[in-house]
């Protein structure tokens, strides 16, 4: 099965089980940390900050992280943030546990793992393309797409719901830990990369940090595709992210009277949609305009949010976060897959942590505001903006972004590790070489 065929390669599984163990305690973090505010007399206000602190860790890492992935070995920089959080999380597990945890210590912690997720996403996306043939790279996202709905929105939720139902908060947060450790494992055993051989246009820069991330901005500024989509994102996150992430915990709770169990519900069927929408873009050809498809899937994809400000019951809410995961997941799929392919592998790092960097740049923002707004308005009128205001944003980009010639010119099926920017010549950057960590040498 084509979504699967990467597993075949010894090196990649270790990085997949790297992947599956963070993304699984991502998901257990998301409804334990829930819980934990309200087990405290917390509300939206307090997740709001506590959630803003954590996306506040990754804008402050995204940059450093990209030129870290540029300069050092991948391998370290993963074994390092499965380290962070681990221990960050084990010890606000043990103060729950011993009654003595406060929003405080939360806030802190989830800087900490913020900080661990901005240094591991350039790493993990730097790497990937070392250890699989760029005709599998499709393949990787859409095994990636797959898992992470399935382990941050369903299992993750569904087991965190379950613990914290049966023992409360405090042992949640402590399996969150023992699945941050696990990650930690496999990123131990992932093979040692040996340095490129000169002339391979991999080799790791000399020059100062500065100088690396100036590069990287000028190929994002000069580069229309990537630019275009990544502003796109940026807006559709800030009025959509803080409702789904703060929000939709009470509207379940106040508007269906649900609990943990039915809050991890919601999230199951929102993972179960993306596990559908990645397993099919990922076995399925790109579309020709497919930054078209990629940018109108992302906004219609975000109508659905409405539902929670509309809804009085669970089964509307579990609906539209299917129906929001797939149209979420899918174009996911192929933006990785374009980062890949046509970003030259050099640059990857850096570029992966901008696209990091510039599309979550107002995630804080938006986390904070979610829950004040929300205090003052209602939930209805935001989770209505979170639903609507994407798609006219959308509309504005396709327009203005001119974005149909830069597709047709080069399609996605045609590229292989180049810079295929129409603003400048095409730039063919070596594959890996036998004695770098490669599908080959992994074996």
């Amino acid at each position: 099965m084509r979504a699967i065929r990467p597993l075949r390669h010894p090196a990649y599984r270790w990085l997949a089980g790297n992947l599956a163990f963070s993304v699984l305690a991502e998901g257990l973090w998301v409804v334990a940390l829930v819980w934990q505010v309200v087990a405290l007399g917390g509300g939206p206000a307090q997740l709001s900050v506590i959630s803003a602190a954590l996306a506040v860790g990754v804008l402050v890492t995204a940059l450093p992280g990209g030129v870290l992935a540029d300069r050092v070995p991948q391998r370290r920089i993963l074994v390092l943030v499965a380290a962070l959080q681990a221990g960050a999380v084990g010890v606000v597990a043990a103060l729950s546990v011993a009654g003595l945890l406060g929003c405080a210590a939360l806030t802190v912690a989830a800087l900490l793992i913020g900080v661990a997720g901005g240094l591991m996403f350039p790493a993990y996306s730097a790497l990937v393309p070392r250890l699989v043939p760029a005709d599998e790279l499709q393949a990787v996202n859409g095994l990636e797409g797959m898992l992470r709905p399935a382990l941050l929105n369903a299992g993750g939720p569904a087991l965190a719901g379950v613990v914290v139902a049966a023992a409360g908060p405090g042992p949640a947060l402590a399996v969150v830990a023992a699945a941050a450790a696990a990650a930690l494992v496999c990123a131990v055993g992932l093979p040692r990369a040996a340095p490129p051989a000169a002339g391979t246009g991999e080799e790791s820069s000399t020059g100062s940090p500065l100088a690396d991330l100036r590069e990287g901005l000028r190929y994002m500024l000069r580069t229309r595709w990537l630019l275009v989509t990544l502003l796109f994102a940026s807006a559709m996150i800030l009025v959509v992210l803080g409702p789904m992430e703060v929000l939709v915990p009470f509207a379940v709770k106040d508007r269906a009277g649900g609990g943990p169990a039915e809050h991890a519900f919601v999230l199951a069927m929102f993972g179960l949609g993306g596990f559908v929408g990645s397993f099919l873009a990922g076995s399925m050809r790109p579309p020709r305009r497919y930054l078209t498809a990629m940018i109108s899937v992302w906004a219609v994809g975000c109508l659905p949010m409405a539902v929670f400000g509309l809804a009085g019951s669970l089964a509307p809410m579990a609906v539209a976060a299917f129906v929001v995961g797939v149209l979420f997941n899918a174009p996911q799929v192929l933006w990785g897959t374009l980062l890949q392919r046509r970003v030259p592998r050099a640059l990857l790092g850096r570029v992966s942590s901008l696209d990091f960097f510039v599309s979550l740049a107002f995630m804080p923002v938006s986390m904070a505001l979610a829950g004040p707004v929300s205090t003052a308005v209602g939930l209805t009128p935001v989770f209505l903006v979170a639903g609507i205001a994407p798609v006219l944003i959308g509309a504005v980009a396709l327009l203005l972004g001119r974005l149909g010639p830069d597709e047709l010119a080069h399609p996605m099926d045609g590229l292989d590790g180049a810079d295929a920017d129409a603003d400048g010549p095409a730039t063919v950057v070596a594959g890996p070489r036998e004695e770098e960590v490669s599908p080959r040498s992994a074996r």
